[in-house]
């Protein structure tokens, strides 16, 4: 048995062992069903939400906002950081509001595109893209500051200009950078749509999750947040795969 198999064992046994003392801690009385229900009845819940179809549509609408969230959070913050790492006068006036932005907790942002936006799902894309767009910043703006003065110097002595630098020497440079935190922004994508449909939304995890909330239903609370976090390891394995395929040659 490989070292990755054995580690995916014990891991399977801490899980059953603890889902196995929780339910008889439950059984037992020794929690209270109210607050912390057995994994059996939050296993029922489950079960009956992925039986309907309704549970589909909100999973949709998650996945929806956290894509497009994604896709154009690593598109703005490639160009952001792009732009800012090559034009000084660009990285004056956005280095401060990123680094602002990267300060702060984003998520308290989720009220005020709600009002700027709406409830549908704009306001969810716009709290995912901003989550990622600084992620992927920090992460291009670095990379291209940390490319070898040396290799920029040579091309340049070869006759290469600004296009000769960004085609053969920034952008094979920052591709793993983006790429290595590619895994991050996904999770950021899939946080800022459900924090966004918990804040104000009409459908979505985060709106079954408010719902779970406002009812004190802690089996539902608990059922979601198991396919919250089922969907996010599901992306998050996706992401890691793609970064070990693009990513062989520096295995090699």
């Amino acid at each position: 048995m490989t070292h990755g198999a054995r580690r995916t064992v014990r891991r399977g046994l801490a899980l059953i062992v603890l889902l196995g003392g929780w339910e008889w801690a439950s059984r037992a009385g020794w929690m209270n069903p109210f607050y912390a229900p057995p994994p059996s009845a939050v296993a029922a819940v489950l079960v009956s939400l992925v039986g309907t179809d309704e549970i589909w549509m909100h999973l949709e609408a998650t996945l929806a906002a956290a894509s497009a969230g994604l896709l154009g959070g690593l598109a703005l913050g490639i160009v952001l950081g792009f732009a800012a790492a090559l034009l000084p006068v660009v990285a004056e006036l956005l280095e401060p509001l990123m680094i602002l932005l990267n300060a702060i907790p984003r998520v308290i942002l989720a009220p005020l595109f709600v009002i700027w936006l709406g409830i549908g799902l704009a306001s969810k894309v716009a709290l995912a893209l901003i989550l990622v767009a600084v992620l992927i910043f920090f992460a291009v703006y670095s990379g291209i500051k940390e490319v070898d003065r040396r290799l920029v110097e040579r091309v340049q002595t070869l006759g290469g200009g600004r296009r000769a630098l960004v085609r053969e020497v920034y952008i094979p440079s920052i591709t793993a950078w983006v790429i290595g935190n590619l895994k991050i922004a996904v999770g950021f994508a899939f946080t800022g749509a459900v924090v966004g449909e918990f804040v104000a939304s009409s459908r979505g995890l985060g709106y079954l999750l408010q719902f779970a909330q406002s009812t004190y239903n802690a089996a539902l609370t608990l059922a979601l947040i198991a396919i919250i976090m089922a969907f996010a390891l599901a992306l998050f394995a996706l992401a890691e795969r793609l970064e070990r395929r693009l990513l062989r040659w520096r295995q090699v």
